[in-house]
């Protein structure tokens, strides 16, 4: 079914304030995945903050002109899903997972922060651990200090209260 001028309009402006949005693109070649695989998908990305859209290629090169994703407008061939992501990694995260247990999905690159991404690329940043994870991990890294002092604190109080314990019984 083809959309009219109009229509084709909307989408392009829908995806234009995606890109705007967003920190990552990431495409996928979705060529022979079943309806219900990419339900799944779709249900995964959702979960994760991703915005999946199939879009034609042409509306979605007009969507991303002029923003930090024009980078990749030339890769922009044959039968793609496209994912959005405001998280830096969510959307190669999503898409590298999926693709890992389904080898119809096809990662054919993305880009971030201005720069085109090859495969490799898009799944080194699926790598990267998520923001909570991030944030955990620099929390325990602050707190390692103070629990070590804490524990060292602890252990001398727990001598000298032995010493102090040990001195009437020897008198």
């Amino acid at each position: 079914m083809s959309l009219n001028r109009s229509e084709k309009e909307a989408v392009v402006e829908e995806v234009t304030a995606l890109a705007a949005k967003a920190q990552t693109l990431v495409m996928a070649e979705y060529r022979g995945i079943t309806v219900a695989d990419m339900t799944k998908l779709r249900v995964a990305a959702r979960g994760a903050g991703v915005d999946l859209s199939v879009l034609k290629n042409t509306l979605a090169r007009r969507a991303v002109q002029g923003s930090q994703f024009e980078v990749i407008g030339d890769q922009m061939t044959g039968p793609l899903i496209y994912g959005f992501s405001v998280d830096a990694v969510a959307a190669a995260k999503v898409v590298a997972d999926f693709a890992k247990t389904n080898d119809k999905l096809v990662i054919r690159g993305g880009a971030f922060a201005g720069k085109a991404l090859d495969v490799n690329g898009v799944k080194q940043l699926a790598n990267i651990p998520s923001k909570e994870v991030l944030l955990a991990q620099l929390c325990g890294l602050l707190m390692s200090p103070i629990s070590r002092t804490a524990v060292v604190l602890g252990a001398l109080a727990k001598k000298k209260e032995e010493g102090a314990a040990a001195e009437p019984a020897a008198a």
